[in-house]
């Protein structure tokens, strides 16, 4: 696990050392354990490198036999010992035990098609001198970020956006057609960025520079049909060993491995399969929060120790009341952009907790997305029960559904909460209802709350949809998660929170085989009579007990909506007051003192709404006014004082 980053000088002028050094210093959170880079002329690559695999050997960059071809990589390539075997026998020499440097080896048999035969987390850059072409590419998921920036002078890449701020160049601005998308989804979607001029490379894509020339190209989409004719004893068990087949890879490490463990069907079923393949006890770490009943609310650690007993890991827990202000600026400074989710918070602190003991964490995001997990995904099933009502009552419920309050941090709550929201978007099209489930606000309000006007439109969900070719709802909104949520919100923050304390995080639900088979299984196998994860829960059976397969649902948050309402409500009005909204000139003072006004009342839940505009400035006072965020730490301290 590394940070990659480099420099192409267009007009064939040398690139400067200085500049790149800088480059990886910023990112040295990515990898402490070394550091490398490789000049050629005009082209720079470098890397910081967390150590994983062979430790002493694995120095990069790497180069060729002939030294031509010149490889940095950031990640993980699962399958580096099958590849490096059929290289080998085609004559290829290899210099390391890395599982990186396959790659260069793939470039040199297959060219650009090499790709196709990885399977991993991870994003290279690849300096082939004799084309004087640079390539630079991503995993299929889009586990692993990548951030570029091309001017009239040079060609700049990095994993995090923060490494490319302080090239010559004007100062940093915000992307405002992003920043429209950002309020409505609470993330911004690949290519754009929240920083003017800086664009993200899509999972799935190749981008090279040769002859003065950019090539954009997708590599890989996930199959468009599904397979009829299945019964449900097959499927159970190409689940079931498709993730211990994709577990047992990702647990190849020459340092302590760990997994995270909530008590979730998706960690869960990581953990059991780690159970099966460890020669010991598999380490497992769990978080909590004490506090109020908001806080006991998101506590899951009496399921996550009920897991832990059944497969006698050697089980680690911290319960915490975390110093939100004094982490929001170090984390957003982390994120490179703005997130309205409160999983980057939890995500952090489990990270920091378990890298005191491993280096390397296996993780359960990927499983609600391939499996259906999400309550979205009941959208088709339930809408086509309403829609069989007579009109009158139809009408009635919406009614009635006006009148319900907007709130989460209680099972009641939470129902009516899930209950509104579905009764506001029964009746929508499948697009629009599925953008109304996943919205932290309406693109109207967005749009009214952008001060002078909306900006030129770009919606990702649009594009999302209409590159759609599935023949099932589900498996839709599969690759629209895809496209958008998944490799743009909950993978950017797993990476960032994680590589902020220089913990290697893998997510074996997210193996790019697993995904193809569950991609081409029926929405009627994976939901089946309305119930989430029905193929799943089926294939775990005689793995998980059923309280742990049956229980509701919880997200990986924190109660951020009962704090913004208690303890941290006086950070809230003075970030949003109307003079902070005046003088930072993007929003309207007035459409937000009126969320304000409907989330205080519950008319509107609006805690990722409210989260999104606080994100959003604290990231602006770090990455526009360039303060370091100890200083902005010390001025939100000061707001409470």
């Amino acid at each position: 696990m590394c940070g990659i980053y480099g420099i192409l000088h267009l007009d064939g002028s040398p690139a400067d050392p200085g500049t790149v050094a800088a480059m990886g210093a910023i990112t040295r959170h990515r990898g402490p354990d070394d550091e490398g880079w490789h000049q050629d002329g005009n082209c720079i690559i470098g890397m910081r490198r967390l150590s994983i695999i062979d430790l002493a050997g694995g120095h990069q960059p790497f180069a060729s036999e002939d030294g031509s071809i010149w490889l940095v990589c950031n990640g993980e390539v699962y399958n580096f010992r099958e590849l490096r075997r059929e290289l080998e026998a085609a004559g290829h020499r290899f210099r390391s035990a890395s599982d990186c440097e396959v790659i260069l080896h793939a470039y040199e048999a297959w060219g650009d098609g090499f790709a196709l035969r990885l399977s991993g987390m991870y994003n290279f850059a690849l300096w082939d001198a004799r084309r004087r072409r640079l390539l630079i590419g991503r995993d299929r998921i889009g586990v692993k970020p990548l951030y570029w920036r091309l001017d009239g002078q040079r060609f700049a890449f990095a994993t995090e956006a923060k490494a490319l701020l302080d090239l010559p160049g004007p100062a940093p601005r915000v992307d405002r057609v992003a920043l429209a998308s950002y309020l409505n989804l609470g993330y911004v979607s690949a290519p754009r960025s929240m920083f003017e001029g800086i664009a993200k490379l899509p999972a799935a894509t190749l981008m090279s520079m040769e002859d003065g020339a950019t090539t954009v190209a997708c590599y890989w989409t996930p199959p468009e049909r599904t397979e009829q004719g299945i019964g449900e004893v097959e499927w159970a068990e190409r689940i079931r060993t498709g993730i211990e087949r994709s577990v047992r890879m990702q647990m190849v490490s020459d340092v302590p491995i760990g997994a995270f463990l909530s008590g979730g069907i998706d960690s869960s079923a990581v953990v059991a399969c780690m159970a099966a393949a460890a020669h010991g006890p598999v380490k497992t770490y769990a978080i909590g929060f004490e506090g109020s009943a908001a806080d006991n609310f998101y506590n899951e650690l009496p399921y996550a120790r009920r897991v832990a007993k059944l497969y006698g890991t050697d089980h680690h827990e911290i319960v915490v009341r975390p110093d939100v202000v004094a982490l929001l600026p170090r984390l957003l400074w982390h994120l490179d952009e703005p997130i309205a989710d409160t999983a980057f918070i939890t995500t952090y602190l489990v990270s920091e907790f378990a890298r005191r003991e491993v280096t390397v964490i296996l993780s359960g995001v990927g499983g609600d997305e391939l499996f259906g997990g999400y309550r979205r995904y009941l959208g088709n099933h339930y809408a086509a029960r309403f829609a069989r009502l007579p009109g009158f009552l139809r009408s009635l419920a919406k009614q009635a559904g006006r009148l319900l309050p907007a709130d989460r941090h209680s099972s009641w709550l939470n129902v009516a909460r899930l209950a509104k929201a579905f009764l506001e978007s029964a009746e929508l099209s499948f697009d629009e209802r599925y953008r109304a489930y996943l919205q932290i606000m309406e693109r109207s309000l967005a749009g009214r709350l952008l001060a002078g006007g909306t900006p030129a439109p770009w919606d990702p969900l649009v594009e999302a949809f209409a590159g759609c070719r599935q023949d099932d709802a589900c498996n839709q909104m599969l690759a629209v998660d895809m496209a958008s949520q998944l490799p743009d919100d909950l993978l950017l923050l797993t990476d960032k929170m994680s590589m902020a304390v220089s913990l290697e995080c893998r997510v074996p639900l997210l193996d790019h085989e697993l995904l193809e088979m569950a991609a081409t299984m029926p929405e009627t196998v994976k939901i089946r009579g309305g119930v989430l994860k029905a193929a799943m829960k089926n294939a775990l059976a005689d793995r998980l007990p059923p309280d742990i397969l049956h229980r509701p649902k919880r997200g990986f948050g924190t109660p951020m909506g009962a704090w913004l309402k208690g303890e941290l409500s006086a950070l809230l009005e003075r970030l949003l007051s109307p003079e902070a909204l005046a003088a930072r000139g993007l929003f309207d003072p007035g459409v937000v003192g009126r969320l304000l006004a409907d989330h205080r009342a519950n008319r509107r839940d609006y805690t990722d709404a409210l989260l999104s505009l606080v994100n959003f400035e604290v990231w602006a006072r770090i990455y526009l006014d360039r303060r370091s965020h100890q200083d902005v730490t010390a001025e939100l301290q000061g707001m409470l004082a």
